[in-house]
């Protein structure tokens, strides 16, 4: 568990970080250099989820090893299916992590919700829901890596 004060704005105690696959941890649904080291140093402190639709067919292979809990969801309804997951571990524990329109409603119920615009883009919705917004997912997961980050970001 990753337990963070942030003045001004809660005390957090996030046991899950919850992150969408393509255009996220990955760019034509190849791993993006750098994501797995940083997850498998992360899985020593929080329990990684990744919830996807898959839509290269390579979350399975690319993740192969690493200490993440893989869902591939359904093509329809992504975005209720993600809100859903985030709902079942606790969103007052909960990190997440996302680009696409699929991503708004997690970001917007987790305790913490992390937009991002990378080479894919980033949806308005998803950016308009989200707690931060970051344009590279090594400096997202940073902000859990050196929570003095994510503290500077959101004290008020």
């Amino acid at each position: 568990m990753l337990a963070i004060a942030i003045p001004g704005f809660r005390q957090l105690e996030l046991k899950h970080l919850v992150l969408d696959y393509n255009g996220t941890l990955a760019i034509d649904g190849i791993l993006i250099p750098g994501v797995r080291e940083v997850l498998g140093a992360l899985a020593q402190q929080i329990e990684i989820h990744v919830v996807t639709a898959d839509t290269f067919g390579c979350a399975r292979s690319e993740l192969s090893g690493l200490p993440v809990k893989l869902s591939i969801i359904p093509l329809e309804s992504q975005a209720e299916a993600k809100l859903a997951y985030v709902q079942k571990l606790g969103v007052d524990h909960v990190c997440a992590i996302g680009n696409g329109r699929n991503d708004r409603s997690m970001l917007a119920a987790a305790a913490v919700g992390v937009a991002l615009v990378q080479q894919e883009g980033g949806a308005g919705e998803a950016l308009a829901n989200a707690t931060v917004v970051t344009t590279d997912i090594l400096d997202a997961l940073d902000l859990l890596r050196r929570p003095a980050r994510l503290i500077a970001t959101l004290r008020s």
